[in-house]
């Protein structure tokens, strides 16, 4: 079923009415001028700054009529900015401005090669004419300029310092909602990162589903510390208050991981309504909290607590659930849902229900098929419902491979369509047309988003069952493994180009990131030093040689990626299983390295 742009608005709420976030926000800033729609804790704890509606209004024209003297108009902005308020004044200025926002992680002064490869490959890409930032960050970017030039060459602005006066000359731009608001780029990729294309349609549309799947109210409260230059985050805790008008609590991501603690006080003291995070977020409140911690916490406010963006595992939510039952949390609060940035965010959603549990005998589950009727001679499998996709929504399980519509007991790859559904990739025609707009074969209906996740439906629910394309993902944080083998085989002279393969596995109930390598047959090693930790090696190779290679392997990868290499596992030249057009098999090695016959990829393999 289709459904047309969005007509109809809650009671008391005007966001129905209009195609464009710069509508809405300017009706806010009219009719609830001093409500804060924006309050930063700087340290998780401290409040250090608020935006009201008509502050907000009035810095983002400040901003726009900048970038509209700059002659941005139709251009792209990046967006470089540390957790706080500024971001939130800058990404309205460029709505403002008719400049098409492209939000970004800070980069790493300290380190900039870290995050260098990166940006440089984005500006590449989006061919931004303008930076916005804050002016500490400018004031220290002359490293950054040593390692990308480009950077250099565009027009700078520090938002931060922007006077009032600008605004008397604002002209509001012409706008619909089919103007392009942002890109948001792919996480995890160095080579070649896509800019997923958000119209202002796509904003609003998603907007309507969370705010109907939550049933959210104008006086909610949201505690957020998600990076807000990732789509749950920008979502979730910078577009929502807008759109229905309630209000945010910022803090930096770095205060919560440091103490998960902080996150459930601000739901505790502000009275948060809606919250959330990836699944290992509820683990670290459990993992890291005391009893004397949770009896001064008063969670009975929190209504929506949205669990999304990995795996949404039931053991978490039920030991979360039992965990803070005596500080006023209810189960029924947990929302899983599932999304991604070419659906604007979320495809589908719903409160945790009993039937939104379903188990399934594991060794059909392998083999993609769906049986449910428990045998006593079979491992069994829970699995969590993702909820059901959203008014507007189409959700079908289709062949990956045939391009048909699969049987009711088959896992298959998602594929969605729906006014969510973003137009497609920056500049990449042909992987717009690829994802974006595929049609089934079997019944010729069409367009549909190929989501690369694997799944299937039961009673209108939607079940993940996992991922199509190899999509790391690890504490709430998405690694291409492409991106980690290259760390990989550049780390070290004996490993072999393209003869990597970087997987997760689940391990305790967290994923961990296991790396196969291959070694060069002609390197000859020097005197290397030893390592602590999982490995291993081909015979050959002293564990002297092997503990080197391995631990290369694992500074590589934690400087560039920030990611702990769990086992790493060295391998003779030619044991990496590929395909017949020379891609790497990453589902074969991991399916080996579980199952214990590692030894099967080389038979000189062997454990040191």
């Amino acid at each position: 079923m289709e459904i047309g742009p969005i007509t109809k608005m809650d009671a008391g709420d005007p966001s129905g009415r209009f195609s464009t976030l710069v509508e809405i926000l300017r009706w806010r800033a009219l009719h609830q001028p001093e409500q804060r729609a924006y309050i930063h804790l700087s340290d998780g704890e401290t409040e250090d700054g608020s935006l009201t509606y008509a502050a907000l209004d009035s810095q983002a024209r400040n901003i726009a009529a900048l970038l509209q003297g700059f002659g941005a108009g139709g251009e792209r902005a990046l967006l470089l900015y540390p957790p706080g308020l500024e971001f939130i004044g800058a990404f309205f200025g460029c709505l403002y401005a008719g400049v098409t926002a492209v939000p970004l992680p800070p980069p790493n002064l300290i380190q900039p090669q870290r995050t260098i490869l990166r940006l440089r490959a984005i500006i590449d890409d989006a061919q931004p004419s303008v930076v916005l930032t804050t002016q500490a960050l400018l004031a220290n970017t002359e490293g950054l300029f040593a390692e990308a030039p480009n950077l250099r060459t565009m027009r700078w602005l520090a938002t931060d310092k922007v006077a009032g006066k600008p605004s008397e000359e604002w002209l509001a731009p012409a706008l619909t909602s089919e103007t392009l608001a942002l890109l948001q780029y792919t996480s995890g990729s160095t080579a070649e990162p896509k800019g997923v294309m958000i119209s202002h349609g796509n904003l609003l549309q998603n907007s309507a589903y969370i705010n109907r799947v939550f049933a959210l109210r104008p006086d909610n409260v949201t505690v957020t510390w998600l990076p807000v230059f990732h789509d749950m985050g920008l979502t979730n805790g910078i577009i929502q208050p807008v759109y229905k008008g309630g209000s945010c609590y910022l803090m930096p991501a770095v205060s919560f991981l440091m103490r998960p603690i902080r996150w459930l006080q601000a739901i505790s003291r502000y009275k948060a309504t809606i919250s959330g995070g990836p699944n290992f977020a509820y683990d670290l409140c459990v993992n890291r909290t005391t009893p004397e911690q949770r009896e001064t916490l008063d969670l009975s406010s929190w209504d929506v607590a949205y669990n999304g963006a990995e795996t949404v595992r039931g053991d978490t939510m039920k030991r979360f659930a039992a965990t803070f039952a005596s500080s006023g949390f209810r189960r029924s609060s947990f929302h899983p849902c599932y999304g991604l940035a070419e659906a604007t965010l979320m495809v589908s959603g719903g409160s945790l229900r009993d039937e939104m549990f379903r188990t399934v005998q594991t060794a059909a589950f392998e083999q993609n098929r769906i049986v449910e009727d428990p045998d006593p001679r079979q491992n069994m499998r829970t699995l969590v419902s993702s909820g059901h996709a959203q008014q507007g929504a189409r959700i079908v399980i289709a062949h990956p491979d045939k391009l048909t519509v699969c049987a009711a007991d088959e896992v298959g790859e998602i594929w969605v369509a729906g006014p969510s559904v973003t137009a497609g990739y920056w500049n990449r025609p042909d992987e717009t047309d690829r994802v974006c707009r595929a049609y089934l074969h079997d019944t010729g209906e069409g367009p549909f988003l190929r989501t690369g996740d694997l799944g299937f439906m039961k009673d209108g629910e939607l079940f993940i069952a996992g991922r199509l394309k190899d999509l790391i993902i690890i504490s709430g944080r998405k690694f291409y493994p492409q991106d980690i083998e290259l760390s990989v085989e550049r780390s070290h002279p004996a490993l072999r180009p393209a003869c990597c393969a970087a997987f997760s596995v689940d391990a305790g109930g967290e994923e961990q990131l296991i790396v196969l390598a291959e070694i060069e047959p002609r390197y000859r090693p020097a005197r290397p030093p030893s390592e602590d930790g999982p490995s291993v090696r081909p015979r050959g190779l002293s564990p002297q040689d092997a503990e080197a290679i391995v631990r290369a392997i694992r500074r590589a990868v934690a400087e560039e990626h920030d990611v702990r290499v769990h086992t790493a596992v060295l391998l003779q030249a030619g044991q990496i299983p590929k395909t017949t057009s020379g891609k790497v098999q990453r589902y074969v090695c991991q399916t080996s390295f579980l199952k214990g016959t590692l030894a099967g990829l080389g038979k000189d393999v062997t454990h040191v």
